[in-house]
């Protein structure tokens, strides 16, 4: 298991203020594995994500990727752990904009031992005749598809997406999650994918539920529906 969580605990706030918002998660990610979590608003799943992003710490509980255990980690360790097996993507693009779509994916390029062919990846994500464009001139779903490229630059092990389409419109969210199936089939990248969005579930390997900070449900769908052939986006 490439991403195993067990017994996560998280909360936040102290007396009155005091909520419980991850109850004693246990799961786990198989290598190459696409993921979706959903949940309605306040359920834990963004919390969820964090967590294992390092960006949230645990209550209590472990969580391992690649056989490592994340919680505890100090603060230097846990940069290393970010800088070499993670790539982020958000709702909002948080490019820099005084930076070229080029020169964006390169501030993470350098963070990288190893990145992927800068060229090459315009090209996957359709960006290449955009590449000296500042993130002002570019659509929304251009910007989301230079955040995906950021991401990815590194060649992480793990792509967190947290509701990398809830800005988009419907046929843009298609195009967006094309380009993640594609890098997934083509970069064997594990994807943690966090969405209000019912129909991405049905394109993926396995789905999470999360209901009041607990696992309500989770499943591997034996049959996955092409990205291009999702409905309802």
């Amino acid at each position: 298991m490439y991403l195993e969580v067990k017994d996560m605990k998280k909360s936040y706030g102290e007396n009155e203020s005091y909520v419980q918002v991850l109850k004693g998660i246990t799961t786990g990610v198989e290598q190459g594995e696409m993921c979706v979590i959903q949940g309605a608003s306040g359920s834990g799943k963004s919390t969820f994500l964090n967590c294992i992003g390092g960006l949230d710490t645990l209550d209590s509980g472990s969580i391992k990727v690649d056989g490592k255990e994340i919680f505890g980690l100090k603060p230097d360790k846990l940069c290393d752990y970010r800088r070499d097996n993670l790539g982020f993507i958000f709702q909002f693009y948080n490019l820099i904009p005084n930076l070229t779509v080029k020169e964006n994916i390169q501030v993470c390029e350098y963070l990288s031992k190893q990145p992927l062919d800068i060229n090459e990846l315009l090209e996957t994500l359709g960006l290449t005749e955009h590449q000296n464009k500042l993130p002002s001139q570019l659509s929304g779903g251009q910007q989301q598809r230079c955040a995906i490229a950021r991401a990815l630059v590194k060649n992480p092990k793990l792509l967190l997406c947290d509701e990398p389409t809830g800005a988009l419109d419907s046929k843009t969210s298609r195009d967006i999650l094309i380009l993640l199936e594609k890098i997934n089939q083509k970069y064997g990248t594990t994807m943690l994918i966090v969405t209000h969005n019912n129909a991405i579930k049905d394109m993926v390997h396995k789905v999470i539920v999360i209901k009041d900070g607990e696992i309500s449900k989770e499943y591997e769908n034996d049959v996955r529906v092409p990205a291009a052939e999702l409905e309802d986006l």
